[in-house]
């Protein structure tokens, strides 16, 4: 079967990109591969662990299972697009101050997901909703502890302001 492409058109990290691609391709590999951006990660390739996790309009999705086709005139954001001005956000700062990294496989997925639950939540968030919203997240390390930690302490600084 002889490879089809198609010219793929997104925002990634809030600049309008473009991009040949393989109809068959992942957005992940895309990601990685064609723009250089490794902070998602290959881990189940089956969208079960959640490393691979990026914003799709808003939204966490695993890039792994998501052809890059249908990101087509959308907007992703990565986790290097969560800084502001080379700075990191306030969340990936309360995972550096919450010591939720451990090996740092995960922690790329983790804040996304965390992202998506606090972007998407109009009040502070409690354990279990938090909890309950990172669920698709897998840490091999066990280090949900610091990583709920790190969330809540992130939403309850985003709902005082």
């Amino acid at each position: 079967m002889e490879a089809q492409t198609f010219e793929l058109k997104f925002k990634l990290n809030g600049k309008e990109v473009n991009a040949l691609v393989d109809t068959r391709e992942t957005l992940l590999d895309v990601i990685r591969d064609t723009f250089g951006l490794t902070g998602a990660k290959k881990g189940c390739d089956e969208a079960a662990c959640g490393a691979c996790s990026v914003l799709f309009n808003g939204h966490a999705v695993c890039s792994c299972t998501m052809l890059a086709a249908e990101a087509h005139g959308g907007s992703i954001v990565t986790v290097e697009g969560l800084s502001v001005n080379g700075e990191p956000a306030s969340l990936q700062k309360a995972f550096m101050e919450s010591d939720a990294l451990q090996c740092g496989f995960c922690t790329s997925g983790q804040i996304i997901a965390a992202a998506s639950l606090l972007d998407n939540a109009d009040r502070e968030l409690d354990d279990n909703e938090i909890r309950e919203g990172m669920s698709g997240n897998v840490c091999r390390c066990g280090a949900y502890n610091k990583i709920l930690h790190a969330v809540s302490e992130t939403s309850r600084k985003r709902k005082a302001k």
